[in-house]
């Protein structure tokens, strides 16, 4: 364990070799077959009558058909990521953005209504998140976005390779306890899904205000040789993981510095980033270009 001046090549070397414990410690692992990880609980679906209303008017004009059967998130089987299928959708050969957990759509709607020129597609697994969105989009008359109810891992694991140009994933669920960190969306499969479907130099901007998970994103990203960390600031963090209820611990752990950017000037500061910021918590924002 280093302590808080260790210097940032040190706190690589040190994720470098987290990783390699962990990879070892898998493959001493017997294989079992287990169902899929998900990154998300299914909850109840329920609209009210307002959002029930903007599904009704809004699901045909901006909802994708990518499902593989009603209910599923699961990505039907005859579909792929295509250039061509990007150019069928949105009738246009623009650069395409893809926000995984899109929530209520506050960020992905105010980028789409800035930028016209650019395609964007949303990903979100609740009912009231994809509700929403198309309300605002309809109300805006959007055209340049579009919805899929899909799980971002089943949809990146269809991509073609230099596809998408950046990807979005702002404030993804925590998984606070440490049984369930595995469930965190931001893995070494999907990184690596997502390197291949980004255009040379494309980028993957993440964001959090969870100490922890910040540093479970640098254990996954920064050790890797197809994404380069663009960061330009030195944030100290713990060098150990906590989980809900034993958070104060990481103050009396051993720290390290890695390195983190500004705040993302195309992110729209949303109720949820508020709270975070009222409650004291850091925002801690990343960005990784492909290599």
């Amino acid at each position: 364990m280093q302590d808080h001046e260790e210097q940032p090549a040190q706190s690589t070397q040190r994720v470098q070799s987290l990783r390699s414990d962990a990879q070892h410690a898998d493959e001493a692992q017997p294989i079992r077959h287990e169902h899929k990880v998900l990154s998300f609980v299914r909850r109840s679906g329920r609209l009210d009558a307002r959002l029930q209303r903007a599904w009704d008017t809004y699901a045909d004009t901006y909802l994708l058909p990518l499902n593989a059967a009603e209910g599923s998130l699961d990505v039907r089987q005859d579909w792929r990521l295509t250039s061509e299928w990007i150019h069928d959708t949105w009738a246009n050969d623009h650069p395409l953005i893809i926000e995984i957990g899109t929530g209520q759509g506050e960020n992905i709607i105010a980028a789409a209504a800035q930028h016209a020129d650019i395609n964007y597609l949303a990903l979100e697994v609740y009912d009231p998140g994809v509700a929403h969105t198309m309300l605002r989009a309809g109300k805006q008359q959007l055209r340049n976005l579009r919805i899929a109810q899909i799980n971002a891992p089943e949809l990146f694991a269809n991509a073609d390779a230099a596809t998408v140009s950046e990807v979005w994933t702002f404030f993804p669920d925590p998984w606070p306890k440490m049984k369930h960190h595995k469930r965190r969306i931001v893995q070494p499969a999907l990184a690596e899904a997502v390197h291949r479907a980004l255009v040379a130099d494309g980028v993957w901007r993440i964001a959090t205000d969870i100490e922890d998970y910040a540093l479970h994103v640098h254990e996954v990203m920064d050790g890797r040789d197809d994404f380069e960390n663009l960061g330009e600031i030195t944030v100290s963090l713990p060098t150990g993981h906590v989980g809900k209820g034993n958070a104060d611990l990481a103050l009396d752990m051993p720290h390290a510095d890695f390195v983190e950017s500004s705040r993302f000037e195309g992110r729209v500061l949303t109720n949820f980033e508020k709270k975070g910021l009222d409650a004291g918590r850091v925002i801690h924002d990343f960005t990784y270009r492909s290599r």
